[in-house]
């Protein structure tokens, strides 16, 4: 049974069938940002501007099989609570997504996720 929550990091397009996803928010150097798309972007970077948070997404990211098992991320200097509740912030900005598998959580960062946060921070010109 999957547990999983995401806010609209990314939104379906609407001219394709497949479920193929596309940034929700364009590069920062296209347009300026609409408010929605403001407050989507904010969520990410604020759930990602705590240390220990950009370490448990870190180590999901980078996890061999691209998921952790909590038992095997928790180990981030702060107690097992604590990793909890930064576990959840990042699945409520959208980051990560969770299934339970008997006792144990495993998070996985969606490949989605990380191509549209690489496309937020990216130019769409080229330097001369």
């Amino acid at each position: 049974m999957s547990n999983t929550k995401a806010l609209p990091l990314l939104a379906p397009e609407v001219s394709e069938v497949s479920e193929a996803a596309a940034p929700c928010c364009p590069p920062l150097t296209e347009r300026p940002f609409t408010a929605e798309e403001a407050e989507t972007a904010a969520r990410m970077f604020k759930a990602l501007g705590d240390p220990v948070r950009l370490r448990l997404f870190s180590a999901v990211a980078s996890h061999e099989g691209g998921e952790a098992c909590v038992c095997d991320i928790s180990d981030v200097g702060v107690s097992q609570p604590t990793v909890s509740h930064h576990l959840k912030k990042l699945k409520e900005a959208g980051l990560l997504t969770s299934e339970r598998r008997g006792t144990w959580v495993y998070y996985r960062v969606e490949p989605s996720v990380l191509a549209a946060m690489g496309k937020l921070l990216t130019s769409t010109s080229t330097a001369s």
